[in-house]
């Protein structure tokens, strides 16, 4: 006969695994803007690589649900379309995402507005290093990568191309003095290899192609983060 003290016992056991479970999970933030979330379908297909290896102890955060692109993922996200580093950083926005959401890892690809708005690269760094803190502060063990953003060159704004260049070359300078052993920035490299007139429509938002790009440069960076957390 089973008795009610190994009935409860098992369903304590249940209970412990589901727990062990939960806490297995990673949670991810993508933050950014329109190319992270209107509807950037590259975190969905960066979400079903990650899937189809296996990797599946994750659990992507954000205010924002995921947009269709073709088939179900877990798509929240913090890509909110037109904004700028500098004004998240300004008006504090983050700070509200990270407490509720709480993430472990920020995915930040963040900045093509500002560079569209001509701002030089030491002031979106310095937006960079407000946000940096901000993630700390929520979690000082925080896991970020920071991309080097996609190339761009809309038609009505010519030196576009090389402000990115200036900016990706700071994102590397201050990413190595900005990290520390508890909380590591990863930089990745999503602007080499990337074509705006194959992979985007209009010089600046990925096309099909693009977003393949995309989830190829972002894969093995959060690849290896999840996997640090196991």
């Amino acid at each position: 006969m089973i008795s009610f003290r190994s009935i409860g016992l098992v369903a304590l056991a249940v209970g412990f695994a589901r727990l062990v479970d939960a806490q297995a999970k990673v949670k991810i933030m993508t933050l950014g803007d329109s190319i992270t979330g209107s509807p950037g379908c590259w975190r969905a297909l960066l979400w079903r690589k990650l899937q189809d290896a296996g990797i599946k102890n994750t659990d992507f955060v954000g205010s924002l649900p995921g947009q269709g692109c073709g088939f179900a993922y877990d798509g929240e996200n913090e890509g909110h379309g037109g904004f700028l580093a500098t004004n998240i950083a300004r008006q504090n926005q983050l700070v509200g995402w990270l407490s509720q959401t709480k993430p472990d890892v920020v995915m930040m690809h963040l900045g093509t507005n500002d560079v569209w708005s001509n701002l030089p690269p030491s002031t979106i760094i310095a937006a960079f290093e407000t946000l940096i803190n901000q993630m700390r502060a929520s979690k000082a063990t925080m896991k970020i990568l920071v991309a080097q953003i996609i190339p761009m060159h809309p038609s009505n704004c010519a030196d576009c191309g090389q402000r990115v260049v200036n900016l990706n070359k700071a994102i590397v300078e201050w990413a190595s003095k900005a990290a520390n052993p508890e909380s590591p920035i990863t930089v990745v490299d999503c602007w080499n290899g990337f074509d705006t007139g194959s992979m985007t429509g209009d010089g600046v938002h990925p096309n099909a192609k693009g977003n393949e790009a995309m989830a190829k440069c972002w894969y093995d960076p959060i690849a290896k983060v999840i996997k640090d957390f196991a």
